[in-house]
């Protein structure tokens, strides 16, 4: 799925609420891997009061050989594909959900600037979502000026996936 920008103009603290409520009605467990985005995943989602019913913990590897050592990430899809790739990001997401056993999993990858890495673009962005019954990827094009902007729009993104993720299932 690829998308351009966040599409609502909810604030990330009421995705951040509205995903808990989804999480805690279900009774899930959810943890994160975060590269790009540095703990700023975690955090939101921490914010919302009561949110240890439900938030495990997280890992944040933003370096490459983190990504293989602390989340078992393929050292080969790491040299062949890089640290930003959808495999990258589903295996980020499958790896910390086995790690906390937690019931869902979201990781985040990319290039948030200034320049790009590897030949991709600034603001290219890869979400991963695992959960018992799948594990897969999100393409994101952040519309970011900067850095900052590419990881706030990157958490925003990762909020939205997980509630349509939750919502359909």
């Amino acid at each position: 799925m690829s998308q351009d920008s966040p599409s609502s103009q909810e604030s990330t603290e009421g995705k951040a609420a509205r995903l808990g409520e989804l999480l805690r009605t279900r009774g899930l467990s959810i943890s994160t891997a975060e590269s790009l985005t540095g703990g700023m995943l975690g955090a939101a989602i921490t914010g919302t009061p009561g949110a240890s019913d439900y938030y495990l913990g997280g890992a944040i590897t933003y370096a490459t050989e983190t990504k293989a050592r602390i989340l078992s990430v393929d050292e080969q899809v790491l040299a062949s594909q890089g640290p930003v790739s959808p495999v990258t990001a589903e295996q980020m997401a499958h790896g910390v959900r086995r790690l906390y056993a937690s019931s869902i999993a979201v990781a985040t990858t990319g290039v948030a600037g200034p320049t790009g890495q590897d030949g991709k673009p600034v603001g290219l962005v890869y979400i991963g979502v695992s959960d018992a019954d799948s594990t897969q990827s999100h393409e994101f094009h952040s519309t970011g000026t900067s850095r900052d902007e590419v990881r706030r729009q990157t958490v925003e993104q990762a909020l939205e996936i997980l509630i349509g993720h939750l919502e359909k299932g």
